[in-house]
């Protein structure tokens, strides 16, 4: 069982692949050389059997973490009675071209007193089913397997004998290290390395750090956002580009799979992929914020997508995607590891991914429509994609479907399916009118006309007050808290009044929002869930467009109180207020980051007023 709890963790990367460390200096978690590659490390679901890198303190210590400001280096430091001591870890930013050439960089330093460090690296290749070598050299170590290698280099000066002890112990590595106040040391782990191990000097080291500061501080000052929560918008942007592989421009939805749901439960997916969904949230939020190059290489990821037209049973678009765009995502379970806190089983890949989820249309029309209207304009190829696409979608949107929370209980008529249908209709329709583009305009609007007026009829509960999850039943789901955002109701309405506050009675703890009750509405699987952190910053949303300020504020602040000691949202939080499910996940962050904006300028304009 791993010690560490799910958010007790920092996160680093290099924008192809990502680690997790934990606040007692232990990397949990890592796959190499992609987000969705096997992984190396994976303690944080089997301690035993899934592998780590621990850097600790010889001695008892208290520990605490945070990130070097303005970036994504973390710090671990460790207070002892004999001194104090840091870890530095971060990855050297990879470029856009792929890559199996990655460095994890840990260094150590003494800051006052003396810091005696033990290293235990121990790496357990493809999940932990494959063995590997261990060769020791005169500056590192080599851990190899037929298909990837990793490459320990020893950070130290010539004179260093007197610092460091090394030993191999069943293929695994551990080092001391005896460190003075002022002393720098350290570890580069580095995978499909061009040599042998060699001797890196302290100077260099050094360079190492301060270029990759000086490349998060110069891609974080293109932000262009001066408003309210200016540094957690900013570390939700960080950990948003610390997701997304630059080769492609795809953002997972988190960098981890099979973290729990409920803890013991059966609720424990892959999130390292790419969702349409996710995709589109994400072009909305980092355009909100400035970042205009990020948003355009994900526009160009989402088009091609919606080009390729290779989907299956769903219509042209999965729902999900690889980071490189390749749509093979077959689930398996791994019945060697135990899992966190026992939740089993551990998935690898992702069985929804051939679920029809009409819902991806909209949000993919909305986020390009978006973008559009700031400059990133569709050209002609693009312009045919989406017409073809909004030409399927008129013959398909009327029929039940899986929904957006991929649920495993049969198909149903959702609301927000439709929904977002109407928004796929309505957006395309305003970018044949704005820039004169041909299109079965007339086609278009009758399909999304008839969507409003069978959502307003069978969407609509009256004996509930309350729009609801789909058409047979009077459940409500928080999705919907998007109908006024996407611009289906006004946020006066009182149709939309009244379905918020049946929200406020039913789905709503404390500021924290369920997605939906599952003992109400089954959904295939077994078991419950905490409230969702998507859901409670759309909640927030839709208060301050609802004008109730002074509740979404008070819920803003009380959510941000959830975060963990860096500022990271996992999936879920759980009744007792611990983080659960994949971490960090995206969503929640560009949910975050939306939240934010829309309620800073609704306080902006009652304060001007």
């Amino acid at each position: 069982m791993t010690e560490a709890a799910i958010a007790d963790h920092g996160l680093i990367g290099d924008l192809q692949t990502a680690a997790l460390v934990s606040t007692d200096g232990s990397i949990d978690w890592f796959c190499c050389p992609r987000f969705d590659s096997p992984s190396v490390f994976g303690a944080l679901l089997d301690d035993e059997r899934g592998g780590h890198f621990r850097v600790r303190p010889r001695h008892d210590c208290e520990s605490k973490q945070m990130y070097f400001p303005d970036t994504a280096v973390l710090i671990t430091r460790f207070i002892t009675e004999a001194g104090v001591g840091e870890v530095v870890d971060f990855m050297t930013p990879s470029g856009r071209e792929a890559t199996g050439n990655h460095r994890l960089v840990r260094m150590l330093r003494c800051v006052r007193g003396e810091m005696s460090f033990e290293v235990d690296i121990a790496p357990r290749f493809e999940y932990g089913r494959r063995a590997h070598r261990t060769e020791l050299t005169q500056h590192g170590a080599v851990f190899s397997t037929d298909s990837l290698t990793l490459t320990l280099h020893a950070v130290r000066e010539p004179d260093d004998a007197r610092l460091a002890q090394v030993r191999v112990e069943e293929g695994d590595v551990r080092v001391s290290i005896d460190l003075r106040a002022g002393d720098v040391r350290g570890l580069v782990l580095e995978s499909a390395a061009e040599g042998p191990p060699r001797e890196i000097r302290v100077a260099e080291f050094q360079q190492m750090f301060d270029d990759t500061v000086a490349f998060w501080r110069s891609w974080l000052a293109r932000s262009t956002y001066t408003g309210r929560w200016r540094e957690t918008l900013q570390r939700s942007a960080i950990t948003l580009k610390l997701m997304t592989y630059a080769p492609t421009g795809g953002m997972v939805a988190a960098p981890t799979t099979g973290l729990p749901e409920q803890v013991g439960g059966e609720r424990n997916w892959d999130y390292r992929f790419t969702w349409v969904r996710d995709a589109s949230f994400s072009i909305y939020a980092l355009l909100r914020l400035g970042f205009t190059e990020e948003s355009a290489q994900f526009s160009g990821w989402l088009r091609d997508r919606v080009a390729e037209r290779v989907g299956g049973e769903g219509g042209p678009l999965n729902i999900m995607y690889r980071v490189d765009g390749s749509s093979d995502l077959k689930e398996e379970s791994l019945e060697h590891w135990s899992g966190y806190r026992g939740s089993r089983p551990v998935r690898i890949g992702n069985g929804a991914s051939d679920q029809l989820q009409l819902d991806i249309y909209g949000e993919a029309l909305d986020s390009i429509f978006f973008a559009d209207e700031r400059g990133l304009q569709v050209g002609h190829r693009g312009w045919i994609a989406i017409r073809e696409l909004l030409d399927w979608l008129a013959e398909h949107w009327d029929q039940p479907e899986e929904g957006i929370w991929e649920t495993r209980g049969g198909r149903q008529d959702f609301t927000y399916g439709r929904l977002m249908c109407w928004v796929a209709f309505d957006r395309g329709i305003r970018m044949a009118a704005s820039h004169g583009r041909p299109a079965a305009v007339d086609r278009w609007r009758q399909a999304r006309d008839a969507i409003y007026d069978q959502i307003m009829t069978k969407g609509w509960n009256a004996q509930r007050n309350a729009f609801v999850q789909h058409y047979a039943s009077d459940v409500l789901d928080s999705s919907l808290l998007r109908m006024s955002s996407v611009g289906f109701v006004a946020p006066h309405d009182p149709m939309w009044a009244s379905t918020l506050r049946a929200m406020d009675e039913e789905l709503v703890t404390d500021s924290l929002v369920y997605r939906y009750d599952p003992g109400a509405s089954p959904d295939g699987l077994l078991g419950s869930e905490g409230t969702f952190s998507l859901c409670s910053f759309m909640y927030v949303d839709a208060l301050a467009r609802a004008g109730r300020l002074e509740d979404a504020r008070l819920a803003f602040e009380k959510m941000l109180t959830y975060a963990n000691h860096v500022g990271l949202f996992s999936e879920e939080i759980a009744l007792t207020g611990e983080q659960i499910g994949n971490f960090p996940q995206a969503f929640t962050h560009l949910a975050l980051i939306d939240a934010a904006i829309t309620l800073d300028e609704a306080l902006d304009r009652t304060a001007g007023g």
